[in-house]
């Protein structure tokens, strides 16, 4: 039989480019739609081709032999050519809607959902097939790694420390072990998804030096295994929350600092910033505004021991607070450097 092929990727709805995990959670989703259980009797014989077409689109999508075949030979697809599936040549056949019985399932003894473990079971994101009446274990699968954000300020990921989180996701459904189905019907628990909402709260330990980008590594705490299999890791992404007075720029710091003309001309000791508190730099005579001074060892942790540096800024700037005497002061500077022009 001559079967015109459609788009499976439209079927699923994600593009040619998607991952398997995407592929993955848009089957999840549209199965869970258009299964069967879920419509009214004048609806399931729409509802079953649909399912069907679904199911069919996944069981060449997930596996990547047969999802590369399919994408080599889109282009006839695409014109509307009939392919024919060679019986033998690739251990897989495409079936239409006629090849049971004008779309429904009266072939199958006990219904679709007979039909479903039969010919599908082995393509639902479970870890258990169905085989001529006995069920199979698959491999164990690992869980999934998740990936999320953790904030901070400067000083925290300066000096590392505890925070407690809580994380909303989800993890594999008791009820089905991951299936989607229990006792050849729709798990009720997760609403055939496989999976069911989880919550937790963590102590997650912050080292000193972390930077924006790093990752946390959260080792077990990530999606749930299938199987008996292990659970996969929590990956916490820092992102660095903006901060009034410090920049970090590689493992330095920078920062800005105002001073009087009077500082910049003749010199002087000022109180600067750091994360460990503040200190006395030097201010050089002569200084002009924008120069740069360095304080030795004050910026983040090395890879490998030692610190960076912490860089200074000067900016020049009368203060707003000025005595009628020290006005007349300046004005009297003015005045000389007027003169001297």
């Amino acid at each position: 039989m001559s079967v015109k092929f459609q788009d499976y990727y439209e079927l699923l709805g994600v593009d040619r480019s998607a991952t398997d995990k995407e592929i993955k959670a848009a089957y999840r989703k549209m199965a869970r739609k258009w299964h069967p259980d879920l419509h009214p009797q004048e609806e399931k014989e729409d509802a079953e081709e649909k399912f069907k077409r679904i199911n069919e689109a996944y069981e060449v999508l997930k596996d990547p032999e047969k999802r590369q075949r399919y994408d080599r030979l889109g282009s006839r697809w695409k014109d509307g050519q009939d392919f024919q599936a060679q019986p033998g040549a690739d251990g897989v056949r495409f079936y239409s809607s006629g090849d049971f019985g004008g779309g429904g399932f009266e072939g199958f003894e006990g219904g679709f959902s007979d039909f479903f473990n039969t010919f599908f079971r082995g393509s639902a994101p479970g870890d258990r097939s169905s085989r001529g009446g006995r069920t199979a274990h698959r491999r164990p699968v690992r869980g999934e790694d998740i990936e999320s954000e953790i904030e901070l300020s400067l000083e925290e990921a300066y000096k590392g420390m505890t925070r407690t989180i809580r994380l909303s996701g989800s993890k594999v459904c008791p009820g089905c072990d991951g299936t989607g189905m229990q006792n050849q019907s729709f798990c009720a628990q997760c609403g055939g998804t496989g999976s069911v909402p989880d919550e937790k709260t963590l102590d997650v330990r912050v080292p000193a030096g972390v930077k924006e980008g790093s990752r946390i590594r959260l080792k077990g705490q990530g999606g749930s295994g299938l199987g008996g299999a292990a659970k996969g890791d929590l990956y916490l992404k820092v992102r660095l929350l903006p901060h009034p007075t410090f920049k970090l720029k590689g493992d330095n710091i920078e920062t800005e600092v105002k001073i009087r003309p009077d500082q910049a001309l003749m010199g002087d000791k000022i109180p600067v910033p750091t994360l460990d508190g503040t200190v006395n730099m030097s201010v050089p005579k002569g200084s002009s505004s924008g120069n740069r001074l360095r304080l030795k060892g004050k910026g983040f942790p090395r890879k490998g021991g030692g610190r960076g540096d912490q860089y200074v800024r000067l900016l020049i700037d009368l203060p707003p607070d000025l005595t009628e005497e020290e006005k007349a002061l300046y004005k009297q500077l003015h005045e000389l450097r007027k003169g001297g022009v």
